[in-house]
């Protein structure tokens, strides 16, 4: 949970890099909101709205953890722009988001590993 709220205090932070660990564990934590959200939907229509205005309100933090683990791997943000090209662009991506950390700095700023444990 803790990843996850790292993410949304850099609320609309493009810049920099995110490792791995914090990429999937608030794409997991998301996931989990949002399954939640759809049952509750399901169960009373009310809950739709909620299910919008969270789907609005993480779209930001989606696209930048998403762009800041681009950064990671040694890649522009733009290659974000691969998830308009269907089945191809979500494999694409996927693997980037799987993909090892460019160790050591790079244009994007220092590894955050080395920087999140200094004794490596």
């Amino acid at each position: 949970m803790q990843w996850y709220l790292d993410v949304l205090k850099n609320y609309a932070v493009f810049n920099g890099r995110a490792r791995r660990k914090e990429f999937w564990m608030f794409t997991l934590v998301n996931a989990i909101f949002m399954i939640v959200l759809r049952i509750l939907t399901m169960v009373a229509a009310v809950f739709f709205w909620i299910n919008a205005l969270y789907a609005l309100f993480i779209l930001i933090p989606s696209i930048a953890v998403q762009v800041r683990r681009l950064h990671d791997v040694g890649k522009s943000g733009w290659w974000i722009l691969l998830a308009f090209i269907p089945i191809v662009g979500a494999i694409v991506l996927i693997v980037f988001d799987c993909m090892e950390s460019k160790e050591s700095h790079n244009e994007h700023g220092t590894d955050p590993k080395l920087a999140s444990n200094p004794g490596m």
